[in-house]
């Protein structure tokens, strides 16, 4: 019995600090939700996780120019809509999806996975894309530190923009009748 004891106390602090590193309120990236919704309310509804810049060269740095980035932190990226969608000319139907980004200098790529439940990375590879959308790429006015996903409504059309350092990365999306 004593070893019982021993063993439970000695195995404490380890299930402590496993239960600290599984916390998602503790992650120094912390999640975030992005939403538009449509006229007739329907939505898309984006989860993410929002590392900081920490002084860090971000765009073609932590975020390297021609590899698929996991756009975010921690668990993966997820879009999910309860109507069909147009995202950037492509037709995406309502359901769960996971987003990566393929970021460049001039022209970013949204890739549209249909793997959801992962963890943000690895990537899941070209067989689990649903569709591949190009993103404009615009320089905001003054540095962003937390990375942000947001949605712009202008009439039926919410447009999605990828915020980070002094990079945006956007595509409309319109719902599908």
């Amino acid at each position: 019995m004593k070893i019982r004891i021993a063993i439970v106390v000695l195995l404490l602090p380890v299930f402590a600090l496993f239960a600290c590193a599984q916390d998602p309120s503790k992650r120094p990236s912390p999640a975030a939700q992005a939403q538009c919704k449509f006229s007739d309310g329907k939505t898309i509804k984006t989860d993410y996780s929002s590392p900081r810049m920490k002084g860090r060269k971000i765009i073609g740095g932590l975020v390297p120019y021609g590899e698929v980035w996991r756009t975010g932190a921690n668990d993966a990226t997820t879009l999910v809509t309860d109507t069909n969608l147009n995202i950037g000319g492509k037709d995406v139907p309502a359901g769960s999806y996971t987003i990566f980004t393929l970021p460049n200098a001039d022209k970013w790529v949204l890739i549209i996975s249909k793997k959801t439940g992962e963890w943000g990375i690895p990537y899941p590879g070209e067989g689990e894309d649903f569709t591949r959308v190009d993103m404009r790429v615009s320089q905001l006015p003054s540095p962003v530190e937390n990375f942000t996903i947001g949605y712009d409504q202008t009439g039926s059309t919410c447009a999605m923009h990828l915020d980070w350092e002094k990079t945006r990365a956007s595509v409309d999306i319109s719902e599908k009748k």
